[in-house]
């Protein structure tokens, strides 16, 4: 039991580290572009460059889960707009109004493919999954080590950068989220009706391996992808800062 608790644990720090430092190294990035170009439009047009990669994921899982659950797709745009709440939307896939469930699939999409490419990229081809046992074991010699064999593989500042714009964009909107509460109601009374029929043992004691494997895998991603943020807020923070004693500007 502890060790499926110790998945979740991982998984949820993972969740909430990346959805904080997200934010918040998106905001010291458009602070330095503004800094350095001193213009709004300019700044936002290099932002959405950088992030091209990512927002083109997001859309594109948005428009083909949509084509797939039969549909209809209107505009798509991935021009970034600057919304009236003072929020940035890099893109967008107009869909038609449908059931909840194939509302709920279309919102999730792009964070159900976002994470299998993270998975790919961080698991694959910088084989992060050896890195994060020997970090379980503790020993800091055999950490490092594994540290540097990461950095070694092929191409890794192109996966990198790769994984930092796919997991900075693969959370969906409020928008994409809206139909998600009446799937969690089902599911809650679905799970909370077994529970009351007396199938709780049966189901812990054949799906909890199922349970802490599919837990162990996402607090992989989500780590991996917090961990990537962690890494790259601090040189950005220091160089905004840099930048707005240097040009005597504060950007709030």
């Amino acid at each position: 039991m502890t060790s499926q608790f110790n998945s979740l644990g991982w998984f949820l720090v993972g969740v909430i580290g990346l959805a904080l430092l997200q934010r918040r190294l998106h905001q010291e990035i458009q602070s330095i572009l503004f800094l350095i170009t001193r213009r709004i439009d300019l700044a936002l047009a290099i932002f959405s460059i950088l992030f091209l990669p990512g927002v083109l994921l997001h859309e594109l899982s948005h428009y083909f889960a949509a084509r797939l659950l039969k549909v209809a797709v209107g505009r798509v745009s991935i021009i970034p707009q600057s919304l009236p709440d003072g929020k940035l939307r890099l893109g967008y896939v107009e869909t038609a109004q449908t059931d909840f469930f194939r509302d709920a699939i279309i919102g999730a999409a792009p964070l159900i493919v976002g994470s299998v490419f993270v998975a790919y990229a961080g698991l694959v081809h910088l084989e992060f999954a050896a890195l994060w046992t020997q970090v379980a074991v503790g020993d800091l010699s055999v950490i490092t080590q594994a540290l540097s064999h990461v950095v070694s593989q092929p191409d890794f500042w192109i996966w990198f950068y790769v994984i930092f714009v796919v997991s900075s964009t693969m959370f969906p909107s409020e928008t994409d989220r809206r139909a998600w509460r009446p799937i969690f109601v089902l599911i809650g009374i679905s799970f909370a009706l077994l529970l009351m029929s007396g199938a709780g043992q049966w189901l812990w004691n054949n799906l909890s391996s199922v349970v802490q494997s599919g837990f162990y895998i996402l607090s992989l991603i989500f780590v991996l992808s917090a961990l990537v943020h962690l890494i790259l807020w601090p040189p950005c923070w220091l160089l905004r800062v840099f930048l707005e004693r240097t040009f005597r500007l504060k950007v709030v």
